[in-house]
């Protein structure tokens, strides 16, 4: 009993930074050398976690529950887009991280590298093929976003073990 009402409380714990982490990177301002649009990414470290812990199905609702926030929050396509990016991300980090034995850092890129498919294939598809020549800017921005955020994972990791360890009765 005390492992199921554990994983539920760390599935709850995880939705709310996720959708807590995607609000405050909202409210920041445009990153200096990053191109329009770009974001560092800070709910993707929780995805990562997730898909890594939690396995895929669960990584994939809270991909599912982010995009919804965006939809309510942002509008369609903002949705879309975060739904789509999100989906493809976490499918991508947890492949990675379950069928190799890559670097966070790695991971992460591979990551932002797959949001950023994902977006630009939301793109192409409601505006054409003009928004492909942003896919190079997208790609290098995508190596130090997704480096920040497996180095942030890799730095974290420790401690939210020990947090989720308690939650579902592990030994800390």
């Amino acid at each position: 009993m005390r492992k199921k009402a554990g994983f539920a409380a760390l599935s709850g714990l995880l939705a709310a930074l996720v959708l807590t982490f995607s609000m405050l990177e909202g409210m920041l301002p445009p990153l200096p050398g990053m191109p329009p649009g770009a974001k560092l990414g800070l709910s993707n470290v929780v995805m990562m976690y997730a898909a890594g812990s939690l396995g895929l199905p669960w990584a994939m609702a809270l991909a599912v529950i982010k995009g919804g926030f965006a939809l309510l929050t942002r509008g369609v396509t903002a949705g879309a887009m975060s739904l789509s990016g999100g989906l493809l991300s976490t499918a991508c980090a947890w492949a990675v991280l379950k069928k190799t034995r890559a670097s966070f850092a790695l991971t992460g890129i591979c990551g932002a590298m797959a949001h950023n498919a994902g977006q630009v294939l939301v793109a192409f598809w409601m505006m054409g093929p003009a928004v492909l020549g942003y896919a190079p800017v997208l790609i290098l921005a995508s190596l130090a976003t997704g480096a920040l955020t497996g180095a942030v994972l890799k730095v974290s990791l420790p401690q939210v073990e020990r947090v989720s360890g308690f939650l579902v009765g592990k030994k800390p």
